[in-house]
């Protein structure tokens, strides 16, 4: 079953080198950074809040691409998502090597070994690992992953995906005068449009087969992949190209309900929990207002949005059932809900208590808390 990464303990590095030194340019490089990024984090892609996704553009030396992915892969728990654009090299040893800045095609050491960054990947914490190589020879990569005690042998539990560019000896594709490279320029096209009849979550396995399809038939280098302990299952978006067109109706229909609703099991994160409440509505088909009458009054569009965009959780219940039910949650799931908010809540009551009970705390917070409860109690919330 395919699945969205909970954007709250998911983490994303994107690198991208556009200008070099004794290498061509690459000006396309530099968009493909701002777009990729822009999309991560918005409403057409995984919603990761925005300081969770880190661009390291044109970086000076390996050190500087090395302490953000280090730091990315002790944060994120759920997904780390790699990203490299720019040119890609191949060293004594045949493997990848990612050229930066000041690499020089005859000092390999100039440039960044793809195993240092595969073993990063290798000590993180995520359960699952997605790296995207937009490069030449970037197929090298799916080498290292195949090789005894590679990359997906050593993955932590969910999954790894490479999805690379090109093959072993072909090189990818930077169009001159074009907005993005080839490759990246295809997958924001599908992650923003979606593909028509294709399933409603965007998964990499789906993607791959769709940018082979497109960039073979537009003559450009076709991408290859790997998929290690269901790693193809991880989503990047919903498909959007199959979203509803108009509101479900009302009334109960003795048809067999095939939305695919957000999954609550999966939630281990506030961004997560109010991710996919916002994912429920877009799965339904309902405008605001149309949840709001089918709630028979209980919430208003002011209520939803403002439900919808929180950052702290709700401190009762009511509202956020009320809100499941009237976008068409079946009763069981609603339930999973329920105990997806009791785990956060008592979550942070926990690291509440932690932190008043530390040397030095703030032990002002607590009051703070009971006022904001008592405020949301009598809102109804």
């Amino acid at each position: 079953m395919s699945v969205l990464p909970d954007p709250g303990a998911s983490r994303a590095v994107l690198i991208g080198t556009s200008r070099y030194e004794h290498l061509e340019q690459l000006p396309a490089v530099s968009n493909n950074l701002t777009a990729l990024a822009s999309l991560l984090s918005g409403p057409l892609s995984l919603r990761m809040p925005a300081p969770h996704v880190t661009a390291v553009e044109n970086p000076p030396d390996p050190g500087t691409v090395m302490d953000p992915l280090r730091q990315a892969a002790a944060q994120a728990t759920d997904t780390l998502l790699v990203y490299y654009a720019g040119h890609g090299l191949i060293d004594p040893h045949d493997t990848l090597a990612l050229a930066m800045p000041h690499t020089q095609p005859d000092r390999i050491e100039t440039s960044l070994n793809y195993d240092w960054l595969r073993q990063i990947l290798l000590n993180s914490r995520a359960q699952r690992h997605i790296v995207l190589l937009d490069c030449c020879y970037s197929g090298l990569a799916l080498g290292r992953m195949s090789a005894p005690h590679g990359l997906a042998d050593q993955a932590a539990v969910e999954g790894t995906f490479l999805l690379a560019a090109s093959a072993e000896t072909r090189t990818a594709l930077a169009p001159i005068g074009d907005t993005h490279t080839a490759f990246t320029s295809a997958l924001l096209d599908t992650l923003r449009h979606g593909i028509p009849g294709g399933p409603p979550l965007l998964d990499l396995e789906t993607v791959y087969h769709h940018l082979r399809l497109t960039l073979e038939a537009r003559g450009h280098p076709v991408p290859q992949a790997r998929n290690r302990n269901s790693g193809a299952r991880v989503a990047l978006a919903r498909n959007h190209a199959d979203l509803p067109a108009a509101p479900v109706p009302a009334a109960a229909s003795p048809e067999p309900d095939h939305r695919l609703w957000p999954d609550p099991t999966s939630i281990r994160t506030v961004t997560g929990f109010f991710t996919s409440l916002a994912g429920v509505r877009e799965a339904s088909g309902l405008t605001q207002q149309e949840v709001s009458r089918r709630s028979a009054g209980h919430i208003s569009t002011g209520t939803i949005s403002r439900l919808v965009n929180r950052d702290t959780l709700p401190a009762t219940w009511p509202t956020t059932a009320a809100y499941l039910s009237a976008c068409g949650i079946p009763d069981d799931q609603i339930r999973q809900w329920h105990s997806a908010w009791q785990e956060l809540r008592r979550n942070a009551a926990t690291t509440q208590e932690t932190r008043a009970s530390a040397p030095g705390g703030d032990t002002a917070k607590p009051g703070k808390e009971r006022r904001l409860s008592a405020f949301w109690r009598g809102r109804g919330h």
